[in-house]
Order: C-alpha cells, then structure tokens, then sequence
C-alpha cells in the first residue's frame, strides 16, 4: 500500500488531509516541521508528499530543495495559499513536481496525488540517447557526456516523454495525459512552464537536440542539426 507524507503544521489541515488519503487507500505520515520532513523521508520510502509551503523555519520550497540536493526523487505536491506566478515558478525551481493552491477540493487533491504516485510507479525503459543526451530512468538523470543536468522528476518525466517519441508533435493534452496522468484539475499551461525550464537548462549544455513549439499543435524533440 503507498504511503503518503504529508508535511502541514496546521493539525487540523494535516489531520483532515490524512483521513481522506486513508480512505484513498493510501497509509499516510504526518509530520509538521521540514526536520521532521526530511528525517521521515530519510527512515522510509514514500510514493510522493504533499507538503505545504508556509512552514515554520523551513518553508516547503526549502525542504524541496534539500530533497533534491540529497539525491532524493521523491515526487512532491506543494500546497500554497498564493497564487501568484512567481511563487509557482520558485516552487518549480526548488524541484516540486506539481503546485495546489489553498483552498482546494479534496478530489482534485486526490487527483494530484494519483497522478504522482501513478508516474513514480510505472517506469519506463531504463536509458535512452538521443543527440548526446543521455536519459536514466532508473536514476531520474539527464547527462551530456557524463555532466549530470539537474531536472525534478517532472521535468524528466516531460523530457523523456518527448525524447521516447522524437521528431513526433505531442499536444498539450496528451503531454498532460502521459506525464500528469489526467487533464482535468490542471492548467494546460503548465506543459508551456515545464518546457520553458527544460529549455533554460538543455541550451546551455550543447545537448544536441532542440526543443520545438510546433504553433496551434503542441511540442516536438528533433536533433539538432550538426
């Protein structure tokens, strides 16, 4: 059964999340503080954690970010009562892999969760090359000649998703489908958010592939000309 770690240190919040987890199913810790946090993901492995920004002395984008500093590919949702794109953008960079904003109903919630738990389960085909990018799916890493390119694990999962079916357009909707595992409950504009941050961290790298907007229609991986 996967176990959630929910990190709120409103117990009210943390309380009420947990109960409608474990009628999902899922067993649940709960824990109120990023110490805690990040020594509840040291101890035992999770399937994902929703993990709320405003925290005292540690904030979610911080624990995040020592997660993924750590190595950790934990998938993560963070919850935020701002909604401002700038807070969106940060949570990205800290390494999250999906945002929700305060307040939220519990099915979409749910349905975030799902999504995270379903991508962190179902891996596909351990390595792929394309260009001189090297893709491990076993580790969650990008190279370029054996330079690790920091990614969240969504990140890959969109990077992979269109190097897997190169020189093919993908839409908005299947890219949310495949990586998201649902459509509903999420802004299609994330897809344009997620390849902008590939974008920023592939150019630099001579990765020898290029990262298409194909207009009115989607996306699109192809090599990069010699």
């Amino acid at each position: 059964m996967p176990r959630i770690l929910v990190v709120d240190d409103d117990r009210a919040m943390g309380a009420l999340v947990a109960e409608g987890l474990r009628a999902d199913g899922y067993e649940v810790t709960v824990v109120e503080d990023g110490v805690e946090a990040l020594i509840a993901v040291a101890r035992e492995p999770f399937a994902a954690a929703a993990i709320d920004v405003m925290l005292p002395e540690m904030t979610g984008f911080e624990i995040c970010r020592h997660l993924r500093e750590q190595g950790s590919t934990l998938p993560v949702l963070l919850l935020t009562a701002r909604d401002a794109v700038e807070d969106r953008v940060r949570g990205l960079d800290s390494g999250a892999d999906d945002y929700l904003t305060k307040p939220f109903a519990f099915a979409e919630f749910s349905a975030r969760i799902r999504a995270l738990v379903r991508r962190d389960t179902v891996r596909p085909r351990p390595s792929l090359r394309v260009g001189d990018l090297d893709l491990d799916a076993a580790a969650v890493r990008a190279s370029v000649a054996g330079k690790a390119i920091p990614l969240s694990t969504k990140e890959f999962a969109v990077l992979w998703l269109l190097a897997s079916r190169a020189g093919e357009t993908l839409s908005r909707p299947e890219i949310l489908t495949e990586v998201w595992g649902t459509t509903q409950h999420i802004d299609p504009t994330i897809v344009d958010q997620y390849l902008r941050y590939l974008r920023k961290k592939l150019e630099p790298v001579a990765a020898g592939i290029a990262l298409l907007t194909v207009r009115g229609s989607g996306y699109r991986l192809e090599e990069a000309a010699a």
